[in-house]
Parts: structure tokens; sequence; C-alpha cells
């Protein structure tokens, strides 16, 4: 199990880039942030939005640098990301889901549990997975009763959801 990667300002992933839209250039994103359209500049200033909108089929997007289909087929697959510094503060018991990957885990009594490897939602909200040193992993749902507490060095786990 690797440590958790100290980067000062780490890169967010907003959007991946899921295909071509029209012929002038537009893609259409898979969106993973609620609002992709505050941020103007995307991996590192290589990508500038213009223009954003929802249609039938998910979120459209036109950026300055594509100007054709075949640019904007190319893209496929690229994901869309911004400074961890961009994203707007969290009130009191938020967080974002790339804080808590590579954090510790730790048991009630401070035991050793492995690291946050992933967090996912299946729709009742969200569940991260742990893995221990001997590669396996379980899944905890994220909530106080489970979690107690969590910073930014780990998060505390109760016994009742403490997996073998």
């Amino acid at each position: 199990m690797s440590e958790r990667p100290k980067t000062a300002d780490p890169a967010v992933v907003l959007a991946v880039i899921i295909g071509a839209h029209g012929v002038t250039g537009e893609v259409r994103l898979k969106v993973f942030a609620e609002e992709l359209g505050a941020h103007h500049s995307f991996n590192g200033g290589t990508l500038t939005l213009k223009s954003l909108r929802h249609g039938s089929n998910g979120a459209i997007a036109r950026f300055a640098e594509i100007a054709d289909r075949n640019r904007a087929e190319a893209l496929r697959g690229t994901e869309l990301s911004v400074p961890r510094s961009a994203l707007p503060p969290l009130g009191e018991g938020e967080y974002y889901h790339c804080d808590l990957i590579g954090l510790a885990a730790v048991s009630a009594g401070g035991e050793p549990l492995g690291r946050v490897v992933t967090v996912e939602n299946f729709g009742a909200g969200d569940v991260i997975e742990i893995e221990r040193d001997n590669g396996k992993t379980f899944m905890v749902p994220m909530r106080p009763d489970a979690v107690s507490s969590w910073d930014a060095e780990r998060l505390v786990i109760e016994p009742a959801f403490v997996e073998g």
C-alpha cells in the first residue's frame, strides 16, 4: 500500500470528455462537480471554457482550443481538472472526495486499519473503501455513526464498521 502523496496543490478532476457534439468542436462531458461553469481554465491552462450548457445527453461544452469535430473526438477520455485551491471553501462536516483518498484509517482505539483508496456513492450517500496492508479491502459508510472523525491526516472508524 502506497503512502499518501504530498502535493502542495493537487489537481482535482471535475469532468471528463466523453465525445464530440456536432461538427464545430463542442464536446459532451460527464460532470462530477455541482458547478463546473464556475471554472474557466482546466488542466493547467491548456483548456479554456468558452461556454457550457446542458443538453438532453448531459453537459455540452465549447473550449477555445477545440475548433472542429476531429480535435473534439481526439480528446475523448480527457479528464478536466483544476487545482484543489480553486474549489470553494467547505462548511462544517463537509469534505471533498479528493481530501479523503489516501488518508490513514484507524480504529477508535487508534489501531491502524489501512488507507482510503476510493470514495463511491451508490445513491444513498458516500461509502469509503479502505485497503489494509495485506491488500484486502472493506467499505464503510461516510456517516457519523461509522466515521466518528477525520482530519487532514486520518479518519477514525467505529468498531462496529471494522471488517477483517
